[in-house]
């Protein structure tokens, strides 16, 4: 077996479905991450801070060091630390309301592909009962002659 070389050994690894998966997912889930940071900064967190009257937690800190004049030269900045987690617990609310949704559409068609594959089953089964030959109706003659015939038969 020959040896590939470093490029060779590179465009198999890059040309593996996985890696090409991974990097779809990724360009998706940019987007995606588009249209969530969209919804919660233009539509959830106005509604929010309409409740809250306007809080920002971003401009709280712990003042270490200051120039001569009153600039803040060092600062903890733990109000932005706090900003941040409220707007992981908003975007993860509003991401799970999104599955959630996602997941009922989903439900309610499969569902409704189970209904429809059991009404083509029943319609399937009824045609065969239909198709299935039924038994011939006897006479009154041709039952006089079987009953005649099992009589000599003793």
């Amino acid at each position: 077996m020959a040896k590939k070389g470093f490029f060779g050994e590179f465009k198999e690894f890059i040309s593996r479905g996985n890696v090409i998966d991974m990097a779809v997912g990724v360009v998706v889930g940019s987007a995606f991450t588009a249209i969530v940071n969209s919804l919660v900064k233009d539509v959830v967190t106005p509604a929010i801070s309409i409740i809250t009257g306007n809080i920002d937690f971003s401009k709280l800190q712990v003042v270490l060091s200051q120039d001569a004049e009153g600039n803040v030269l060092n600062a903890i900045n733990y109000g932005t630390f706090i900003q941040n987690i409220i707007n992981f617990i908003i975007i993860a609310f509003v991401v799970f309301c999104f599955v959630k949704v996602v997941n009922g559409v989903r439900a309610k068609a499969e569902e409704a592909k189970k209904a429809e594959e059991e009404a083509k089953k029943a319609a399937e089964a009824a045609a065969a009962a239909e198709a299935a030959p039924a038994e011939p109706v006897k006479s009154d003659e041709v039952l006089l002659l079987e009953e005649i015939r099992d009589l000599l038969k003793k």
